[in-house]
């Protein structure tokens, strides 16, 4: 801990090195619940194991309900203390966050079977409500706010309390992300009115869930990323700022490190004299939005299937840190009805979501959320709705000053607004510039493709992506096996190349066509039956979404196109879909190269051919990299 050597007694927790199986030590107390349940005829044996484990998961509940709250950006976005977003690093960081509660479980199990009376407490005693206020306010806040400041002693912080700081945005998880002796410190404060209580004979069990909780409460919101208090409360009464603390206060001590020091009151830091003179005034100014920021460049993205709808960053932070795949996450499909409850209030929901952002040499990245699901988009009579959604989010987006908003896959496709162009047409004076980005996309397959190949075997040939495939590769004097059951939608494209290139382009009407040839570019949907045409050794490059599932083994398949991000990213903490991390679906980094470009054209409908090495050649030079 803090710079190598010895580690300092209490810095580490003893099963650190067991990862998720640390969650077994809670294997013995279930145990114990289900023998008392079964076999003994006391229910207290019982009771108290549950009431032990309901209160950890709960515990547990608070500090998952507030990282929701916090990122639920379309509602917080003007109150946001840091802009920037929680980074991999952090993320992986704080992965364990939960260690105390193991720790804390374990506490009371052993005063239960130590103090026989703590299974005996009555449901609720009033008395024990004002012991114990009186008690916290007494003990456990002045007892906390010397010992947090002893932790900024430069031993102290260097081999403890460096760690909680090391997280660059607080969140509720940052709330408890500290070594053991941190939480035994907290341990104390939190345990020493409700031990006075006990002592006095007025604890029950409604008092230690209240007050427990709400003491969890309160930390998560002082760590949250959000300023939760009006101005006008504060204004209203103004002795109030003293008795409780607010996200600003305290994310001004993750900052400055050696003021605001308090538990929940800063009265504390006003006795103490470590109160930040500038505490009040920038909390106006937050909760106020004054220090709102538009960004620059917005992906409006979509949800593709309802399982998917889990990997968004405000609900399982370190499921949407990795790219989604239920092969390595199959415990996903158990939260199908969580899954569906979301689809359902994103389906509620007027507005897209924005649910992430990012920062690129010094500009502000967000990626907004349609409120729709892939298989929506294949419904006719869901098409006007679709349009509408999307339309709404383009001129929300021209209102805030945004300058440029790249379509996600779906959000483009071009039997639903034609690749963006019926927006464009629909509202000429558009300031902000709308990108389909598959110039991009298809300049990163086609730079995929090895050089010594002299055949492609195309489906979804006569789709804008597939269109542009086509006609580059022709000019390459590469033959295109161009799958499609339209004879008159192959001709068009294959007028458009010059006459004596047009011989590259093959029209084929069965995936038998494609038995000789190992370069297959897929764009429609690929089951098991068709893929078995392919050669051994094939490889599937793909545009398709979702994606083609690699079922041959004596095949190789791409991901979707993507590239990954330059190196001075900072914040991104969520992966895209099945993209791994830092790396962004193409159509998406060719809107943030559009932009970066201040290219003043709309990129919409059809692929400019000729624009395909102009698009990748940009990318390049301003750090993006193929994966």
């Amino acid at each position: 801990m803090g710079g190598g050597g010895a580690l300092a007694p209490f810095s580490t927790w003893p099963w650190d090195n067991l990862g998720n199986y640390k969650y077994l030590f809670y294997g013995p107390l279930v145990a114990k619940l289900i023998y008392s349940r079964t076999w003994e005829e006391n229910e207290q044996e019982y009771h108290w194991c549950l009431h032990l484990l309901i209160l950890s998961a709960l515990r547990g509940l608070i500090h998952q309900l507030w990282f929701t709250f916090d990122g639920l950006l379309f509602l917080t976005r003007r109150r946001r203390i840091h802009k920037l977003g929680v980074d991999y690093e952090q993320i992986d960081q704080e992965a364990h966050w939960d260690n105390f509660l193991i720790a804390q479980c374990w506490v009371g199990a052993i005063a239960c079977y130590t103090f026989p009376s703590l299974r005996q407490l009555p449901l609720w005693d009033a008395r024990g409500a004002v012991v114990v206020l009186f008690l916290h306010v007494g003990l456990s806040e002045p007892l906390f706010y010397w010992a947090h400041r002893a932790l900024h002693s430069p031993f102290l912080f260097h081999h403890y309390h460096f760690l909680h700081h090391s997280s660059k945005v607080p969140q509720s998880f940052t709330a408890s992300f500290a070594t053991p002796l941190e939480h035994l410190i907290l341990g104390v404060a939190m345990g020493l009115p409700l031990l006075g209580a006990c002592s006095l004979g007025t604890a029950s069990a409604g008092l230690a869930y209240g007050y427990i909780l709400l003491f969890d409460c309160l930390r998560c919101m002082g760590h949250s990323n959000v300023e939760v208090f009006p101005t006008q409360l504060f204004q209203f009464l103004p002795l109030l700022r003293y008795l409780i603390y607010s996200p600003t206060y305290h994310s001004i001590h993750h900052e400055v490190k050696n003021s605001n020091f308090c538990l929940f009151m800063p009265l504390f830091d006003v006795l103490g004299g470590t109160l930040d003179n500038k505490s009040w005034k920038l909390r106006g100014e937050i909760s106020s939005g004054k220090n709102d920021r538009v960004p620059d460049f917005v992906f409006l993205a979509h949800v593709v299937d309802v399982v998917s709808s889990l990997h968004v960053p405000f609900l399982f932070r370190s499921f949407s840190s990795h790219p989604f795949s239920i092969e390595h996450c199959p415990y996903v499909l158990v939260m199908l009805p969580l899954a569906f409850l979301v689809m359902l209030v994103m389906w509620a929901c007027s507005k897209t979501f924005l649910v992430s952002f990012y920062y690129l040499r010094g500009q502000l990245h967000q990626t907004w959320v349609v409120p729709r699901f892939g298989f929506q988009y294949f419904l006719p009579f869901a098409k006007d709705s679709i349009n509408r959604q999307i339309e709404l989010a383009i001129l929300r987006a021209d209102r805030l000053g945004v300058q440029v908003i790249s379509l996600a896959a779906l959000n483009k496709n071009e039997s639903l607004n034609g690749g963006g162009l019926l927006f464009v047409d629909k509202h000429p004076n558009l300031r902000l510039r709308v990108v389909h980005g598959n110039t991009l996309t298809a300049a990163v397959i086609l730079y995929e493709i090895p050089s010594n190949v002299t055949q492609v075997f195309l489906t979804g040939a006569t789709s804008k992506l597939g269109r542009a495939i086509a006609l580059y590769l022709c000019r390459k004097k590469i033959t295109v096996l161009m799958l499609t059951q339209s004879e008159e939608r192959f001709r068009s494209i294959q007028e458009e190349a010059p006459s004596e290139l047009q011989r590259y382009l093959v029209h084929v009407s069965e995936y038998q066509a494609g038995q000789n040839c190992k370069t297959w570019v897929v764009g429609k949907w690929l089951p098991r039956s068709q893929q078995r045409w392919a050669p051994p050794g094939t490889h599937f490059h793909q545009f398709v979404v979702p994606p083609v599932i690699g079922i041959r083994k004596d095949c190789t398949y791409s991901k979707l196109a993507g590239m990954k991000l330059p190196e001075n990213v900072q914040g991104l903490g969520m992966c895209e879909y099945t993209m791994n991390r830092g790396v962004v679906h193409a159509c998406h980094a060719g809107g943030v190269v559009h932009f970066l470009e201040g290219w003043n054209h709309h990129e919409v409908g059809g692929i400019d051919v000729d624009r395909i090495d102009v698009v990748w050649e940009a990318a390049l030079k301003h750090g993006f990299r193929p994966v």
